[in-house]
């Protein structure tokens, strides 16, 4: 898929040459491949190497779902410190929400 892109790219280049408007094109078809496209590299923030990824022939989607379900937890706990910190904080706004 990366490969099609790149030759798209190119080609608005070589276009370019008659109508500027085409190098614009091809100058945003790479901004959104290098933004959107390029999945799995750099894209979580994290710069830990990946270890074995299983045994051979797998796909490496559990790595990726790990990633997704390790930030959810993550999501899902601070929610539940501030929930906790906010209750703690103000005492008698917990109150009047239950009467």
């Amino acid at each position: 898929m990366g490969t099609l892109i790149i030759l798209a790219i190119l080609a608005l280049v070589v276009l370019g040459f008659n109508n500027p408007l085409w190098w614009f094109a091809g100058a945003a078809l790479l901004y959104l491949h290098f933004r959107y496209g390029r999945t799995g590299q750099g894209t979580t923030g994290s710069s830990s190497p990946r270890g074995p990824s299983g045994p051979a022939g797998s796909s490496g989607s559990s790595a990726r779902g790990d990633n997704d379900y390790r930030a959810y937890r993550q999501r899902r706990d601070q929610q539940a410190r501030w929930e906790r910190r906010y209750r703690r904080e103000r005492p008698w706004m917990t109150r009047q929400k239950r009467n």
